[in-house]
């Protein structure tokens, strides 16, 4: 039926009040929604009146303008200081203090303490704890005080709520936390924490529908799907008559848990057979609305969609298995975010410190059954946390095996999993097999031609069916059945916690770490170099770090860390590259000496990540032990000599070097034509080394003649487009503006930084550089207003990425600074210079 809205007698219209609300609130302000609207107040909510897709800053912006009144429903999650809710309330309060006839009505829906601060002197009523009837007086009466009520001009007659029954039989919604006569759920958990979003989606999603509804909240085990459909059922239990929780892990006894409901709802006698009770319960749910149903830990659709009622109520069933297709609409049920982890870490341990929190969440991979295993854990016994982590590191199924499971949960974490593994081998040997070797991979999503594109070193099963595309993805999908794993791109994802116990349970583990050992191996991509082979690094990186190839034995397990490591700092990621390198340059040093060729290896990449950094000394230093290293086991015109020789010059003329630079450009770019050729990538190498090394000594036309070869080389050999390719291009700029051609260099920067802005990004220490190129040739062309605009980018950007002190960071300043100063803006100019603008 349509809603009459009736003016009030003073202004004419029905003032619109906004209802304010916490998102874990949302059953009381559904409550007062249809409750005020039953009484002919006209009413603003966000989750009703605000359309899917608006901008919610935007409308809320709009709702605080109008001079509405405000209903605030104060509860202690709405003082929560980082809600929007806020926001909210301290703008109402500031417009109140601007105008005393802003109206502001607070209910009090919890025991929130209010005795301190802004809310002292204000007086709030209590909703909560009444009769449905005295609660919604409460509410009516409380509006009234501010709000003139609705003129006797006509019959209110309140909406239908939705999905529920119409008001003439339920007389609309009790107050929230108020139980129904039928209900046999555990008690709420007090520790639950977040979720809002999820249970706010839920509730809508169930909501939107005439029919049964039906929702399957999956997921890998502990991330809370029980605990999830009973925060659900606790929260909203005031829109329902009739709720009834069904363990369904064993479909044999489904029947008479419907059977026993039929009884306590009186639709049978005790001992009526239980499929005329079950049928008895069907019938009369189909002429009733206001009921739901949760079929607890769910296996299989097959087995239960013959127990599932139809009507106009509710169904949520919680399973680890996502193959409800055609029975219930999927939600996924993922891990807490950070904040949901470490919020529920301090309700267990108030005395926790944020970073701690964080550690443990991180560690824990914010799993809500780890993270409440460690809380009762570490309440219990105040194990340190540094002891705590060690643990965990290295005896994760004893750590989660031994701890009693958090309030709401069946099992222990490591149990869960072992359980859940056992069963999976024993339905699927070659998912198990597959599940074993997932184990030694990394948390991120596993490519799964990892496996098919090398089934030769699998063992059967699995090596038959990884030569079979679409039985191989149906043995993928079992994972995710039995809850452990998700599949993300066609490969299984599992979570970090799950590969621990697996490894720490498995009798075969060696042998299967030896096994993944080879699949990522033969899996490495043929260039770090080239871009077109950087997303193959990318979805490859995760897992060749969960080997571990710090302490790994395996040579050709450090040979692909060591181009891993080479792939970031090509593709410009040095933040990431420079602790890897130093990490597995001091453990290879340890373990295999400072000759051995990954430690040398690693050495070149850690002083290349020291020069991206300007730490410009201890990259030589590096450089030249590894260059006399090289010299005494492989002699003056082996590869990898020449190669550190190279290197070599480039780290030399960044420190200023010049002639040691030039003299040594020279004899390596020599020796590298002899030994490898014009063309070979080391020598172009060599010679753009030596280019640069002319060119700090002003040699400008020797260096120039240089870096058009080397680029006419590289055009032919990698293309237009290569960051070699691009790099020659960007060096024969800079020599054609030392010329004075800054026409031509112009040109020639403008081309080689569109290269650069496609194939390496914006943020690229490369492309930075072409934007600073570019710069330079504007402010020498007159164009200051241009150049700034592009310096300032620069400035930005390198401040962001490598912080103010660095050599490239200060530099860009000073461009700054001098298109400021071009331009007229002499104090901005020398504040740059004077520094003070670098904090």
């Amino acid at each position: 039926m349509v809603v009459f809205a009736l003016p009030c007698m003073q202004c004419g219209h029905v003032p619109r009040i906004f209802i304010s609300h916490a998102g874990r609130d949302r059953a009381w302000a559904e409550w007062a929604r249809w409750h005020l609207d039953a009484a002919g107040y006209e009413t603003e909510l966000d989750s009703v009146d605000w359309a899917a897709g608006t901008n919610f800053v935007e409308a809320m912006h709009r709702a605080l303008s109008r001079q509405n009144p405000m209903l605030i429903l104060l509860s202690s999650a709405y003082l929560e200081p980082d809600r929007f809710t806020t926001d909210e309330w301290t703008a109402r309060l500031a417009q109140r203090r601007a105008d005393p006839e802003t109206k502001l009505i607070p209910l009090r829906i919890d025991r929130v303490d209010l005795r301190g601060g802004l809310w002292a002197p204000i007086i709030v009523p209590e909703v909560f704890g009444l009769s449905a009837d005295r609660a919604v007086g409460v509410l009516l009466d409380s509006v009234g005080q501010v709000s003139a009520p609705p003129g006797d001009g006509g019959r209110v007659v309140a909406p239908p709520y939705p999905g529920g029954p119409s008001t003439t039989e339920t007389g609309g919604p009790r107050p929230p936390g108020s139980l129904p006569r039928l209900w046999n759920l555990a008690r709420r958990n007090p520790a639950f924490t977040g979720r809002d979003a999820m249970l706010n989606r839920l509730y809508d999603t169930l909501g939107s529908n005439r029919r049964a509804a039906v929702q399957a909240l999956h997921g890998t085990g502990g991330v809370g799907k029980t605990q999830l459909a009973l925060e659900y059922a606790h929260r909203f239990a005031g829109e329902y008559d009739l709720v009834w929780w069904i363990p369904s892990e064993r479909p044999e006894l489904i029947g008479d848990h419907l059977a026993d409901l039929a009884t306590k709802a009186g639709q049978a006698v005790a001992g009526t057979a239980t499929p005329d009770a079950v049928d008895a319960l069907g019938q009369h749910l189909r002429g009733r609305s206001r009921w739901l149903l949760i079929f607890d830990n769910a296996e299989d659709r097959d087995d239960l969609v013959r127990w599932l009622p139809d009507g106009p109520g509710h169904l949520i069933i919680t399973s680890r298995n996502p193959g409800w297709t055609g029975v219930a609409q999927p939600m996924d049920v993922d891990v807490f975010t950070r904040s949901e982890s470490t919020a529920l870490l301090h309700s267990y341990l108030p005395h926790l410190d944020d970073r701690n929190a964080d550690r443990l969440a991180d560690a824990l991979g914010d799993l809500p059954l780890a993270i409440g295993q460690a809380a009762d854990l570490l309440a219990e016994t105040h194990i340190d946390i540094d002891a705590y982590l060690a643990a965990l590191r290295m005896h994760a199924a004893d750590l989660l095996g031994d701890s009693r499971p958090p309030i709401g949960y069946p099992a222990p974490l490591a149990s869960s999993v072992a359980v859940a593994a056992q069963r999976l081998a024993g339905d699927d040997p070659a998912a198990g097999q597959l599940l074993a070797l997932c184990a030694h991979l990394g948390p991120e999503p596993i490519p799964a031609d990892l496996f098919t594109g090398r089934p030769d070193l699998l063992q059967p099963p699995l090596a038959e069916l990884a030569r079979r595309t679409v039985a191989f993805g149906r043995t993928v999908a079992k994972l995710r059945q039995y809850g452990l794993a998700r599949i993300v791109d066609g490969g299984p994802l599992l979570h970090r916690l799950t590969q621990a116990v697996l490894r720490d349970t498995d009798p075969e583990s060696v042998a299967h770490r030896h096994t993944v050992e080879g699949l990522l191996i033969a899996a490495r991509p043929e260039n770090s170099h080239a871009p077109a082979w950087w997303p193959r690094w990318a979805q490859l990186l995760p897992h060749i770090l969960a080997l571990d190839p710090a302490v790994n034995d395996n040579p050709d397990i450090r040979l692909v860390a060591n181009e891993a490591v080479w792939f970031l700092l090509a593709r410009g990621d040095a933040g990431a590259a420079l602790p890897l390198a130093e990490q597995l340059h001091a453990a290879w040093a340890e373990r295999h000496g400072p000759d051995d060729d990954a430690t040398l290896e690693a050495a070149n990449n850690l002083a290349r990540a020291y020069n991206h950094f300007g730490r410009y000394r201890e990259a030589r230093d590096l450089h030249e032990d590894a260059l006399a290293r090289k010299r005494r086991l492989l002699g003056d015109e082996h590869r990898s000599t020449l190669r550190s020789a190279t290197n070599l010059i480039a780290t030399v003329t960044l420190l200023g070097e010049h002639e040691q630079a030039r003299e040594l450009g020279e004899e390596m770019l020599a020796r590298c034509r002899r030994v490898l050729g014009h063309d070979d990538g080391l020598t172009l190498g060599a010679a753009d080394n030596f280019a640069g090394a002319l060119r700090a000594l002003k040699d400008y036309e020797h260096a120039r003649a240089l870096d058009e070869d080397t680029l006419a080389q590289r055009r032919r050999t990698l293309g237009n487009d290569h960051p070699d390719t691009l790099r020659s291009a960007h060096n024969l700029a800079d020599h054609l503006r030392a010329l004075g051609r800054f026409e031509q260099a112009r040109e020639a920067d403008e081309e080689t930084l569109a290269g650069r802005r496609r194939v390496l990004g914006d943020d690229h220490s490369d492309t930075l550089r072409s934007v600073t190129s570019l710069a330079i040739d504007l402010r020498a062309l007159g164009e200051y207003e241009r150049a700034r605009e592009l310096d300032e980018d620069t400035l930005a950007r390198r401040r962001r990425k490598l912080g103010d002190r660095h050599p490239n960071t200060i530099w860009s300043a000073r461009n700054l600074a001098d298109d400021l100063e071009a331009l007229g803006r002499h104090a901005e100019a020398e504040q740059l210079r004077s520094g003070q603008a670098l904090p």
